[in-house]
């Protein structure tokens, strides 16, 4: 009895513990990914008005192609977790039946032997016949202790034969959902092959435009140069201001905490797909070229206003080229650039605080409103990525 409540208790133990939580975090980070898949969509479907493809779609397309693959491994985990679900069931249900059927021959043999003893002697007669009143009650206490025995058997058997039913009919559930599960991976399967075409196309279009593509990138080049130009110019400022006075309590404080913050910084825009990240990566197009990135982009479309991620001053508002306005505000040591922007609400020495909209991003009707915001964040001098300080999903 024991053995079988023990192993009992230690394979659903397993089993609860490989079902539960697991699949309920897939199943909410499947829900997600589509949710950004839809969203991404959305994206493709405004540029796809222009009938140009650009670069940026690209990156949008490669992202959707990421969210696609880690809806199929996130199936693949889940099938994965259902198999082994199925598997211990399979060993419990055999396990409780090979039980099942050693206490059927035992209680089999003990009613047969009573049925025999009491032919030749009734328990009444057993208990009668004892020499004295003693031993008479100790036959009846006996008989009571055989009966609640073959009681106590009876109910195993019959709550042995429950479990094995209530597992097999788990494992059917299981199968059935293991069936649903794999028609969605070969629906997705299919979706992401499409996809990937479609980035082919693109690839191969986009391959024909070397020199747009080769201006395209200098002009980022330039205009990481003008904001760095701006940043050092600022530094030196800030380098002068600290030979007179050190930095005060107060911007110390908002220093430290920015960084007792970091991975949990709110996003500079409501909503948007980070199409550019920061750091060394080859060009999407352009055979053996790099980019180095010294900040990223996050890609939204229609009005979408801009956002301080955290308490500071805002520190300088300037005008690039081709990238309409940019803020630098600051943030004790720390701080972040917000450019491409357009209908700017802040000026220069003013305080702001966490969520302050600051402007807008630039949206571009000719690449169906497109608002792309390039956003840095740095430590003094060195380039920092602001993937590492802002929360993962917006």
């Amino acid at each position: 009895m024991k053995r079988i409540l023990l192993l009992l208790f230690l394979i659903f133990g397993m089993v609860a513990m490989a079902e539960g939580q697991s699949r309920r975090d897939l199943e909410d980070q499947r829900k997600k990914t589509l949710e950004e898949i839809g969203y991404v969509d959305n994206l493709l479907k405004e540029t796809a008005r222009e009938k140009k493809e650009s670069l940026n779609e690209l990156k949008i397309i490669g992202r959707k192609l990421n969210l696609r693959e880690l809806i199929l491994q996130g199936l693949q985990e889940e099938i994965a977790l259902l198999n082994d679900r199925i598997e211990l069931n399979t060993l419990a249900i055999n396990m409780m039946e090979s039980d099942l059927s050693i206490l059927r021959k035992d209680y089999e043999k003990a009613v047969l032997s009573s049925f025999r003893s009491s032919k030749g002697n009734s328990e009444i007669g057993y208990v009668l016949s004892a020499k004295d009143f003693n031993q008479g009650y100790k036959r009846l206490k006996y008989l009571q202790q055989i009966t609640r025995f073959r009681r106590q058997e009876s109910e195993i058997i019959q709550e042995l034969k429950s479990e094995i039913e209530v597992s097999k009919q788990k494992m059917e559930e299981d199968m059935t959902i293991i069936s649903q599960l794999k028609s969605r991976e070969e629906q997705q399967k299919y979706l992401l092959q499409d996809e990937q075409g479609n980035k082919q196309k693109i690839v191969k279009s986009l391959s024909n435009k070397e020199r747009q593509l080769q201006r395209e990138l200098e002009d980022k080049k330039r205009i990481a140069r003008r904001i760095e130009s701006e940043l050092e110019k600022l530094l030196e400022e800030e380098r002068k201001k600290a030979a007179k006075s050190d930095m005060s309590p107060e911007q110390k404080l908002v220093g430290e905490n920015f960084f007792e913050n970091k991975g949990r910084l709110p996003w500079p825009v409501e909503k948007g797909l980070i199409t550019s990240h920061f750091g060394i990566h080859n060009h999407p197009v352009l055979k053996y070229v790099k980019e180095n990135n010294s900040d990223i982009e996050i890609t939204s479309s229609g009005k979408t206003p801009v956002r301080s991620i955290f308490n500071g001053t805002v520190a300088k508002i300037f005008s690039i080229q081709g990238l309409n306005m940019s803020i630098i505000i600051k943030h004790g040591r720390y701080f972040t650039v917000y450019s491409n922007l357009v209908n700017v609400l802040v000026k220069m020495g003013d305080k702001v605080e966490t969520g302050k909209i600051i402007g807008e991003v630039f949206n571009d009707k000719e690449k169906g409103n497109e608002a792309v915001l390039k956003f840095m964040v740095t430590e003094e001098r060195v380039n920092l990525d602001p993937e590492l300080w802002i929360s993962k999903k917006n």
